[in-house]
């Protein structure tokens, strides 16, 4: 075991696990913070997407050992109060149903907005479809990801 200091949310924190552990986990298990999803394990499904530097990153496949000083945000850091632009197009056009993958979809949308605030349609497709929703609500996700590019600065 080996002690890391991370930086996540704005927050320092330190926790001690083996240099293979996937970031999910010690998000998950070590502090606490469950709003990122275990899908598959193998980076596939988007489920577990955090930003590292403001980048979406899988990390159910990302060791711990190699997060370094970057910075991580999860779904729980994104916005204080709920009120990142995605979070409240995905509530206005009323994405979720079930609501296991939204984390990792609006994730991966809000890296894509602040990358590309403007994003052309085939984009938004590009960049979400490396994103699993196993209830198909696959056409309210592209419509709030367009809602929520009217919302961002």
């Amino acid at each position: 075991m080996a002690l890391f200091k991370l930086q996540i949310n704005g927050k320092s924190y330190q926790t001690e696990a083996e240099a293979d552990t996937p970031l999910l986990w010690v998000l998950r298990d070590n502090l606490g913070l469950f709003g990122t999803k275990y899908g598959c394990g193998i980076a596939q499904c988007g489920a577990c997407t955090v930003h590292l530097n403001g980048e979406a990153t899988r990390s159910c496949v990302l060791p711990v050992s190699a997060v370094g000083t970057s910075k991580v945000t999860t779904i729980e850091g994104l916005s204080k109060n709920g009120d990142h632009p995605v979070q409240k197009a995905w509530d206005e056009v009323d994405v979720a149903q079930c609501g296991y993958c939204q984390a990792g979809q609006i994730m991966t949308a809000a890296a894509l907005l602040k990358r590309k605030p403007k994003p052309t349609d085939e984009e938004i497709e590009a960049t979400m479809s490396g994103n699993i929703c196993r209830c198909g609500t696959y056409h309210r996700i592209r419509e709030a990801v367009k809602v929520a590019a009217t919302k961002t600065k």
